[in-house]
Formats: C-alpha cells, sequence, structure tokens
C-alpha cells in the first residue's frame, strides 16, 4: 500500500501547473485501478477508510485541465471513490461529508467529460440516498441551492448533447431531493421545464422504463398540496 501511496504522491508536483505526462498518468491509473479493488472489498473497506486513502485522490479531483491524461485521472479516481459508495455503507458517506466532496463532485458535473460526469453524479446520487447525505446537502438553502443549480445546469446541457445514462442519474438525484420537504417546495419553483413537461424523454431509449417512470414519479412528487414547508 506504501508503494503504491507513494506513486500517487510523487506526481502532485506535476498537476499544477499541470505538466504531467499521458505516461505518467497510465502509471498512476495503474496503482489507481488497484486502490479500487482495496475500496470495493468488504474486508479492507474500513481499513481503507480509517488510513484515510481517499484524501489522496482529492489533488487529483481538484484538477481542472483537459489535456486527456488528467481527464484519466479524474475518471480513475472517481471510481475509487464511486466503488467505495457503491454498497450502500453508512461510514463511507460520512467519511464523505466530513472531507466536504461535494464541492469537487460539483465541479465535475460541470465541467468534466461525460463519463466523468456520469461518475460523479451516481457518487451524488448515493450520497443523497443516505439519510444523513439528504439531510447534510438540505440543511441550509445554500448547499441545496449549489447542488440545484448545478443538476439544472446539466439538465439544459443534455438537451443539447444527450446522454441517457447521465440523465437517469440526473434524475435520480432530483427524485431522492423531493423527500425533503423544503427541497421538494423550492424544487417546484426551480426545477428544470425540460423535466416538468416530460420532454426531455425524447434521449430515453425506448427499453429504458426505469428512466421513464422516475421522471413520472417526480412529476408526481411536486405536485405539492397541503403546508409547504420553505428555506
Amino acid at each position: 500500500m506504501s508503494a503504491l501511496l507513494q506513486e500517487i504522491v510523487a506526481i502532485y508536483p506535476l498537476i499544477s501547473p499541470p505538466q504531467l505526462t499521458a505516461q505518467q498518468s497510465n502509471s498512476v491509473c495503474n496503482a489507481l485501478a488497484l486502490l479500487q479493488c482495496v475500496a470495493s472489498h468488504q474486508d479492507t473497506r474500513g481499513y481503507f477508510l480509517q488510513a484515510n486513502i481517499p484524501l489522496f485522490l482529492y489533488p487529483f479531483l481538484h484538477t481542472t485541465s483537459k489535456q486527456r491524461q488528467f481527464e484519466y485521472l479524474r475518471l480513475t479516481s472517481l471510481g475509487v471513490v464511486g466503488a467505495l459508495v457503491k454498497p450502500d455503507d453508512k461510514d463511507v458517506i460520512q467519511f464523505l461529508l466530513n472531507t466536504e466532496i461535494i464541492p469537487l463532485l460539483l465541479r465535475i458535473m460541470e465541467q468534466g467529460s461525460e463519463l466523468s460526469k456520469t461518475v460523479a453524479t451516481f457518487i451524488l446520487q448515493k450520497i443523497l440516498l443516505d439519510d444523513h447525505g439528504l439531510a447534510y446537502i438540505c440543511y441550509t438553502y445554500q448547499r441545496f441551492q449549489s447542488v440545484s443549480q448545478v443538476l439544472q445546469t446539466m439538465v439544459e446541457s443534455l438537451t443539447r448533447e444527450p446522454s441517457g445514462r447521465l440523465l437517469k442519474h440526473v434524475v435520480r438525484c432530483y427524485l431522492r431531493l423531493t423527500d425533503n420537504p423544503r427541497a421538494k417546495e423550492a424544487l417546484v419553483r426551480t426545477m428544470p421545464g425540460q423535466l416538468k413537461d416530460g420532454s426531455i424523454l425524447h434521449m430515453v431509449k425506448q427499453e429504458d422504463s426505469s428512466t421513464k417512470k422516475w421522471v413520472q414519479h417526480l412529476q408526481r412528487n411536486l405536485k405539492l398540496d397541503g403546508n409547504p414547508q420553505q428555506y
């Protein structure tokens, strides 16, 4: 493990300003792939968190260079975090919240490649599906708004550059936000029209019935009655 971390830390000076070569990126991504195996295994996941290993990846998630070697580095790092959140482990979600990964995810969701956006949105979705994660994001209007604005930007982008697999995760994030009464009331006012009227579903494949059902569920949830709760 220490050898893998040494290989990761060794390229920190090359990421700002961006000087990383494709060969160096490939070498580090191979090390990250091994870390992903450790992160995904139930017997080693806890030790992985106790050693704060994910923090070694955050500098890679901070990068903004559009060069292929940096995009590959970000995507592979996201893959490690994705492996952590996949099993619905509350300790993982708490770790990610404590280390403030959400702003990093939001920036990638706005600026990354389609694949990076998809993995980052999947991670945010898994955080939201955890009760503590949902409460954390909806605790203040500022937190909710930062997430809502990025999701709205993504929907607008998807109307220009369709991606069914990315839309699926965006819809799941919106749907989960409606489980919070204050977020639900805010979404009635801010939900993109393409989701309200279902027009965005034109990009969904005929066999993808799950996304269509989630959009319909979202539309039903936003038909509020009773006493709305506002931020």
